[in-house]
């Protein structure tokens, strides 16, 4: 009976310390960047209250929201470089995706991306596709795996690793994939959960930018 009573009281400790650690980490976890609405609800009108408003009371300059200056990072490009977005900011909009070799949906948009990177200069758009060093799927993401999957697909867009989790912790990421879309004086214009075809990124790319 006093091993039962043991048991549930380690039982007990190993709960409460549980719950601890879980609310520590979720603090350190929060997202740096408010995300801002994904473009296809930004112009989402709940027509009753548009039939509803009354025209001289419509303000016909749109509401400017406010700027979220891009979160800076440090990752490594393929030759293992420290690389920081900052640096990459400023001159012209940047298309910031997270992925990972071992997830799905991320496969199926990696070509899409691959397609409409190769239809820009860099001197017009920049893609960086950040690759979630040491997250978990089928398998445990590594350099190796990623790299080997790029090669074998032949995809040419920059490609940095997040080795030490420092993207992934800065933008608080928790599902892949995850599209921000960076404007030119570098600030976060919206951004996309999940999966992109060719069509949705486009979209993104003319209502953002206008390219």
């Amino acid at each position: 009976m006093k091993r039962f009573w043991y048991l549930l009281i380690a039982f007990c400790l190993v709960l409460v310390v549980g719950v601890l650690g879980y609310r520590y980490l979720s603090q350190k976890v929060t997202p740096a960047v408010p995300l801002p609405v994904p473009s296809q609800e930004k112009n989402s009108v709940d027509s009753s209250q548009e039939e509803a408003a009354d025209p001289s009371e419509i303000d016909s300059q749109p509401e400017e929201r406010e700027k979220i200056p891009a979160p800076d990072f440090t990752a490594y490009d393929a030759e293992g470089n420290p690389v920081k977005l900052s640096d990459q900011l400023g001159t012209v909009p940047v298309v910031l995706n997270f992925w990972a070799s071992w997830c799905p949906p991320c496969r199926m948009e990696m070509p899409h991306f691959d397609k409409v990177a190769s239809e820009y200069s860099s001197d017009m758009l920049r893609f960086i596709m950040v690759d979630m060093v040491g997250t978990s799927g089928s398998y445990t993401e590594t350099r190796e795996k990623a790299q080997t999957y790029l090669e074998e697909e032949g995809f040419t867009f920059p490609v940095w690793f997040d080795e030490d989790q420092d993207a992934l912790m800065t933008y608080g990421i928790s599902a892949f994939p995850t599209t921000f879309f960076i404007d030119a004086q570098g600030n976060v214009e919206g951004y996309y959960p999940g999966a992109m075809t060719v069509e949705t990124l486009r979209l993104f790319l003319q209502e953002l930018y206008g390219l």
